[in-house]
This record gives C-alpha cells, structure tokens and sequence, in this order.
C-alpha cells in the first residue's frame, strides 16, 4: 500500500510516445528531491502511436505513476479535468508532457504554496524555439482574452499551475463541456500568486496546437467568460433599430414628393432590418439569462 501523497503532478498526453520516459525521469528527479510522496498521473487522450505502451510501461516499473486512457481524442482541456478528478494529492500541479512546462520550476510553486497562495501559475517570460506566428497569435490571444474576459486572467500563462485542494475541490464541481481551464482557475478566487520561468523548445515531437484547435480554443475562452459576445449583438441589434425606424418617414416623405426610391422594397428592407433587430435582442436576452458556474 503506497502512502497518500502529497502532491499529484498531471500531464496530458496525445501521441507523444518519444517523451513520456523523459518526463517521468525529470519528474521522478525533481519530486525525489522534495521527500514527500507525490503520485504521477498520465492521461493518455487517445493517442494513435505507442504512447499507452509505454506509459504502461513506465507505470510497470514506478507505481507512482498512474494511468488514465481515454477511448478516443477527447482535447487537452477534458484530459486536464480527468487527471483532476482522479488526483488524491493535497496539491495538484498541470504539466505539460512535452517539457516545454519545465518540471525543475514545480519546487518554486510548492515554496509558494507554502507560503499560504492556494493557485501558483507559471507565466512565461520568454518562449523558445517558436515561430514569430505562434508568438504573435499567442501575445494577440492573451490580451484580447485579458481585455474582454469579466475574469482576470493572468497575462502570458498558461495551464502549467499548482492548485490546493480547495480549488481543485472547487473546480471539480464546474462541470462546462467546452472547457478553459485557465480560465476557471481564475473564475474560482482562492489566493494566487505567478511565478516567472523561460518556456523552453519540444523535447521531442509536434505541436498539437495547430491553428484551427488555437482558433476553437480561443472561441471557447471568450465564449465561455466574456459578455462581449452578446454586447456585439446587442449594439447590432439597437443600430438595425434605429436605421428601421428613421427609414419609416423618409421613405414616407419620399413618396409624398412623388420620390420611389427602392420601389416596392422600401417596405420589405425596413421590415427585415426590425425582424433581424428583435431577433439580435432575444438572443442577447437568451444569452444572458445564464446559469452560475457552481452549484
């Protein structure tokens, strides 16, 4: 029977079959140093190579690392909140498996949570080896996000985080399909502090953050913590009202001076543009009438 342990360090993984042996030897070697029990918790999100095997093989020689297999691609976000679910330590650190989250930085969140902070996110003061493409998206992203989120989403992290218990607790009962899990650490509170490391190139392997999943990431961000959406629409749908209602006089004025301007469409566009003003308005009220995160 192996203690309870102490800290539970998840890291997603989706065909990165080159890594997993040098994760666990990073891990096992920066943990191994702390002194108190910690658990390893790899959830593979269906990966089409050899990744499974060799997690298991990994977990067939170290039984602190534990293994979670997901029958199909499910996305980094849903295998973040599977290694929540199981995780038992008192502390849970999100890591990435291709070490770019470098693993030597977890001993200075763990000082910080110490300290008392319940949430330690790792900001990224530099990141190597990417493209001037990706590096613009991602500063684009984190400040657009920043600007309209109704949470402060700290700038420059990422999901590389320590959370306490409590907010693991916390975070457990949002139960959202469509998930931002940086976001959601921010949404529920708790004591947090940053801490600074330089984001280093793949060990190995390929991004798995191709522009279209970046895109559908960012849509799920916004959608899922901003309003902006729905003021968009709103404002939308108060300028289509107020075009309707000026066009009613003068179109009527038009025709009384003997004006047929848009002959037999004037009626039918001002009608159009009320009908699409009501319909931006409902759908702002449909959106907004939302139900609390938390029950």
């Amino acid at each position: 029977m192996t203690d309870q342990p102490t800290f539970s360090i998840i890291a997603p993984v989706y065909n990165e079959e080159p890594i997993i042996h040098e994760l666990h030897r990073r891990v096992s070697q920066v943990m191994d140093g702390i002194g108190e029990p910690w658990e390893l918790i790899i959830v593979d999100d269906g990966s089409r190579d050899r990744s499974l095997e060799v997690a298991m093989e990994v977990h067939a020689k170290d039984p602190r690392v534990h293994i979670v297999s997901f029958a199909r691609n499910f996305g980094h976000q849903l295998a973040v909140t599977a290694g929540l679910d199981y995780a038992q330590g008192d502390a849970v650190i999100v890591i990435d498996a291709d070490l770019q989250d470098p693993p030597e930085l977890i001993p200075k969140m763990i000082e910080k949570w110490r300290e008392g902070y319940q949430v330690v996110y790792a900001v990224r003061s530099e990141r190597r080896g990417e493209s001037w493409f990706k590096l613009l998206t991602a500063r684009l992203f984190y400040r657009i996000i920043y600007r309209i989120t109704d949470v402060d989403i700290p700038l420059d992290t990422g999901d590389f985080r320590l959370m306490d218990r409590s907010a693991v607790g916390a975070m457990n009962r949002m139960r959202e399909h469509r998930r931002f899990i940086r976001g959601m650490a921010s949404w529920v509170g708790f004591k947090q502090t940053g801490v600074e490391y330089v984001r280093e190139e793949r060990y190995a392997g390929e991004t798995k953050y191709p522009l279209r999943k970046m895109v559908r990431f960012a849509m799920d961000a916004i959608t899922g913590f901003s309003y902006f959406p729905l003021q968009v629409a709103i404002y939308i749908s108060l300028i289509l009202a107020i075009i309707a209602l000026l066009a009613i006089p003068v179109v009527a004025l038009l025709r009384l001076a003997g004006q047929y301007v848009l002959q037999g469409q004037a009626t039918t566009l001002v009608v159009l543009l009320l009908m699409s003003s009501f319909q931006l308005f409902f759908l702002f009220l449909l959106g907004a009438v939302r139900e609390p995160h938390v029950r």
